[in-house]
């Protein structure tokens, strides 16, 4: 019975579908997988820890959200920054098609938002106070916490507008690639700080939402 099992196996394999199937199966295995955490990172439910200093290895990103140049096809002049909600990146256009990408965090379900507004002004180790919504869903919370390590605002902040919302650090690596915040987009430390020192005041920001049907 096993002879004849093999017998089968064997004129199967040598059929022409076989063969283009063994085909799909080595492209398949070739291609790239998804990192198995990406569906995690959508999950992810922790509230605002101020005063807990990350550790360099805690900051450290997985690969696809550490700053890197990218081939990014835009009408928008170099200079001029666009946020993706739903990708969880940062692009900071560059000439000839490019762009530096940033991995972000942004805005819980409710609070994400599309526009286009300029930088209004730029701050280093900027104080934090949490709106009241926040405070009302985490009232441990402190209604002051000036600027440091260990504050929720992180090493910079770059403000939209005359809105409540911004482009600023994070105590909470953890959190990049989610969607946690009242409406601002997060960075680790040293990526806001990189950022901080490429663009103006003044700077065009985009947010982009993809479409809900």
């Amino acid at each position: 019975m096993r002879d004849k099992a093999v017998q089968i196996l064997r004129k199967v394999l040598r059929s022409p579908l076989s063969l283009a199937l063994l085909g799909c199966a080595a492209v398949i295995a070739l291609a790239p997988a998804v990192p198995a955490e990406a569906g995690v990172r959508d999950m992810l439910n922790i509230n605002e820890q101020p005063g807990v200093v990350p550790t360099k290895q805690e900051s450290l990103l997985p690969p696809e959200f550490r700053p890197q140049p990218v081939y990014f096809r835009s009408n928008e002049a170099p200079g001029t920054i666009i946020i993706n909600t739903d990708e969880r990146f940062l692009y900071l256009v560059q000439s000839d098609n490019r762009a530096i990408r940033y991995g972000v965090g942004v805005g819980r379900d409710g609070f994400q938002w599309s526009g286009l507004l300029k930088i209004s002004r730029k701050a280093e180790w900027p104080d934090w106070r949490p709106p009241a919504e926040m405070i009302q869903r985490q009232p441990y919370l402190p209604r002051f916490m000036a600027g440091g390590e260990g504050n929720p605002m992180g090493a910079r902040a770059l403000y939209l507008g005359d809105t409540i919302y911004r482009i600023h650090g994070t105590n909470q690596p953890q959190t990049i690639g989610h969607a946690l915040s009242s409406g601002c987009f997060r960075m680790v430390n040293n990526d806001v700080m990189d950022l901080y020192e490429r663009v103006p005041v003044g700077t065009k920001v985009i947010v982009r939402q993809q479409a809900k049907l």
